[in-house]
Parts: C-alpha cells; structure tokens; sequence
C-alpha cells in the first residue's frame, strides 16, 4: 500500500460519506395505484446528493432509525446506508 493516494482525488473517488440533511417526498401515482416514496440525502454537507425510490415499509423503518442514529454513513457505490458507528472493542 502506498502512503500517497493517487491523484487527482475527485468526488466521484469518495465513496463513504456522511448524511447530514435528509428529505422523504410522496408523489400520487395514477388514480387507483399507489404513489411513489423517494428519499433524498444530503451527504458531506451538500457535496453529494443521492435520491432513492423506496416502499411505504422501508420509508416508515428508515424514517425510524435516520431519526434515531447519532451518525449515518452513505456507501455511494454500494448503495447502502449505514446507522452509527462503533468502536472496536466496545458493545
């Protein structure tokens, strides 16, 4: 491994980041169907955004743990979000 990270360093290069704002947002669909949850989030003070289409289920559960974690990460690449951090060795 080499102490020097390749360069240039791009913002398409950060691939964690932080959610510091989020944002859910409810369309209507067509008469009779259901409408469309998305999710928008704010990562690294605004240097990134994301925006993901979710179900009613995970809308509630998300809604749930952004509410509640103390620091939530964003994996770009990986579509993923992650709730708190832990140190190792602690429970």
């Amino acid at each position: 491994m080499s102490p020097t990270p390749k360069q240039p360093l791009t913002d398409d290069s950060i691939k964690v980041r932080q959610v510091n704002h989020y944002q859910f947002s409810w369309v209507a669909g067509q008469p009779g169907k259901p409408g469309t949850w998305t999710l928008q989030l704010v990562l690294d003070q605004g240097a990134w955004e994301e925006v993901l289409t979710l179900d009613a289920q995970d809308t509630d559960n998300l809604q749930h743990l952004l509410s509640t974690a103390a620091t939530v990460f964003y994996d770009v690449s990986r579509r993923t979000l992650m709730f708190g951090t832990t140190g190792a060795g602690q429970t």
